[in-house]
């Protein structure tokens, strides 16, 4: 099974940026559907933005036109840029991924059994 390890998170004022990174452990990007999700103390873990194996991406629209998905099938590493971060992305941050997903229901976790450590993101005013 493939593995998932995720860096990147840290601690950042409001306003700033960060590049969250997910490594899998074999190549699976072009043939994956991964994505990042997120989750707060007491609530649940819910979709960020995710990626289709033609290339196809989602986003939730708490985060439309802030972050930005790419990925290096080369280093099989997918990332996830966060610009003009709020205090509400304050989460763990989750890298998932599994082979087959209904595209509607692509930002739902459950859908996923291959799931990273998690990197924190703290976003601070």
């Amino acid at each position: 099974q493939v593995q998932l390890v995720e860096s990147g998170g840290g601690s950042v004022q409001a306003g700033g940026s960060l590049r969250l990174s997910c490594t899998a452990s074999r190549e699976t990007l072009s043939s994956t559907y991964m994505g990042w999700f997120r989750q707060t103390p007491g609530k649940d873990r819910e979709g960020v933005a995710v990626i289709t194996p033609d290339g196809k991406t989602r986003y939730a629209d708490s985060v439309k036109g802030r972050f930005t998905l790419s990925q290096d099938n080369a280093v099989n590493t997918l990332y996830l840029q966060m610009n003009s971060l709020k205090l509400e992305d304050t989460a763990m941050y989750y890298c998932a991924a599994d082979r087959s997903i209904n595209f509607w229901l692509l930002l739902r976790s459950t859908e996923y059994t291959t799931w990273g450590q998690g990197t924190q993101v703290s976003v601070s005013s």
